[in-house]
């Protein structure tokens, strides 16, 4: 049996065309966010996992759920993960994107 490959490209442009897809992928959306900013930030200080957590004075297992978008930190674990990284953090109000059903 051949088994036939398909690109994930290819594949998120069938997904893309499920408007149930489309409402789960960006109601996740604001985790995706998060966690790039906290990779970002993390890498841009040239830090592992773990030299963010021995700064913060917890493990790198947090660190990881926190970059991994499985929990929704608070202000102060943001705060004390800027101060880590050596970066200030920053929260901000924008009007939302407009979604394929509120077209």
């Amino acid at each position: 049996m051949i088994r036939k490959f398909i690109p994930v490209e290819e594949a998120f442009r069938e997904w893309r065309k499920d408007p149930e897809f489309v409402a789960e992928y960006e109601a996740l959306e604001e985790e995706f966010a998060l966690a790039n900013a906290l990779i970002g930030a993390r890498v841009q200080a040239r830090m592992t996992q773990e030299d963010v957590a021995k700064k913060m004075g917890t493990t790198q297992a947090v660190i990881a759920r926190l970059e991994g978008a499985r929990s929704m930190p608070s202000t102060r674990t943001l705060k004390r993960f800027a101060e880590a990284t050596g970066t200030e953090l920053r929260i901000s109000f924008v009007k939302p994107k407009r979604t394929a059903k509120a077209r």
